[in-house]
């Protein structure tokens, strides 16, 4: 365990994980930035630490920051006192917070599930937006979900913009990439109800459908929503009204919308 202090812009440390702000650099190293004692927080209250605390003028003054600097220090990571100007650096923002963690990426795998874990799983399918990312994860968090599977060419979840989206969910939720031919396979081999957001012809209203656990919510990208034959795999296909002129609602919230719907019915059980 270690305790510095960097006030260089062009330290090497800082140099290198500066770049952890590129995907590219991020697959190198295995690693990725996540800003805000808050979410420093959640990870640290799901037993998350990393490996490098960055801590700004104001130090551990804050009692949250404190309790975080020292578990880092006895988990073998290391704390850095540094200024504002680099934690800016760090994190690309003109007003950083002042705190900066640098985790270790997860590598779950669709083997590594638990699907009796949690009665609901979300599933994304070519989502591209990092704020959509991070807020399902938050919904996913917030309705106890297991966590969410990503499939095919979707944004990478641990870009800074998705991390700061999530709000700490990204360390609470179970985070898989995965393609289409490896998820429905691996799917049919247990119990799992795939519901499909679809505005096809062939579905039901979201709310008059049975939904059983594990229920997994599957969304389609942003614009184009997914494939005809993803929707055809699935066992329920649902879509809900639309009472004004917009034909579809932000993939985000109607994961939302769907998952407490799942949820709703549960809890009504």
């Amino acid at each position: 365990m270690r305790r510095s202090t960097i006030e260089s812009l062009s330290n090497p440390l800082i140099k290198r994980m500066r770049l952890l702000r590129e995907k590219r650099h991020r697959r190198a190293e295995g690693l990725f930035l996540a800003e805000g004692l808050r979410i420093a927080t959640e990870a640290r209250e799901a037993g998350i630490l990393p490996q490098w605390l960055f801590l700004g003028p104001e130090g551990d003054a804050h009692p949250l920051a404190a309790a975080l600097a020292a578990d880092t220090l006895a988990a073998g990571g290391e704390v850095i006192d540094t200024s504002g100007p680099i934690l800016s650096k760090l994190s690309g923002k003109d007003n950083p917070q002042t705190v900066v963690g640098i985790y270790a990426e997860p590598q779950t795998a669709l083997a590594d599930l638990d699907r009796d874990a949690a009665a609901i799983w979300l599933v994304a399918e070519r989502l591209r937006d990092p704020g959509n990312l991070g807020t399902m994860l938050r919904t996913g968090d917030a309705v106890g979900a297991g966590g969410l599977i990503l499939l095919d060419e979707s944004t990478d979840p641990y870009a800074v913009e998705a991390v700061r989206a999530s709000m700490g969910a990204i360390f609470t939720q179970k985070l898989v990439v995965a393609r289409w031919a490896e998820f429905l396979p691996w799917l049919r081999q247990g119990p799992g109800q795939l519901v499909a957001t679809w505005l096809g012809d062939d579905t039901e209203d979201y709310q008059a459908v049975h939904y059983t656990a594990p229920t997994f919510i599957l969304t389609g990208n942003e614009s184009q929503g997914m494939p005809p034959e993803y929707a055809e795999a699935a066992d329920v296909r649902v879509k809900m009204p639309m009472m004004g002129k917009a034909d579809s609602l932000n993939a985000a919230v109607a994961t939302a919308v769907m998952a407490y719907e799942v949820l709703n019915q549960r809890r009504n059980q």
